[in-house]
């Protein structure tokens, strides 16, 4: 019965130890809060039109005759047009879970 009241005790007060020592903080960085700033990079419609005329000549060209760095070129270009209008909302997505409660929600109301 001792030695279960002792174990307790030490694991009482190893697991309290670590969370008084999670708590220490610099004072510094309580004076400054961080705020994010927003900023917008959206894309033209010029840049996206030019991004897509891009995308449609690489997809129309005839690549039975590129090398294979030159194949491995126009996929990494087109990797860039797509993560560029991804990150500068060019597109909505919606989940699947979504939809459905989406669609749910149109039929019940």
């Amino acid at each position: 019965m001792k030695k279960i009241i002792l174990f307790v005790f030490i694991m009482i007060f190893t697991l309290s130890a670590t969370t008084a020592f999670a708590n220490k903080s610099d004072k510094k960085s309580t004076d400054k809060l961080a705020v994010p700033v927003k900023t917008e990079n959206k894309l033209s419609e010029e840049e996206i039109s030019h991004l897509t005329k891009r995308v449609e000549e690489i997809r129309d060209m005839d690549k039975t005759d590129m090398t294979v760095k030159e194949k491995r070129e126009l996929r990494k270009e087109l990797r860039t047009i797509k993560e560029n209008v991804r990150r500068d909302g060019g597109y909505l997505y919606i989940g699947g879970g979504t939809l459905l409660l989406i669609i749910l929600l149109i039929i019940l109301l």
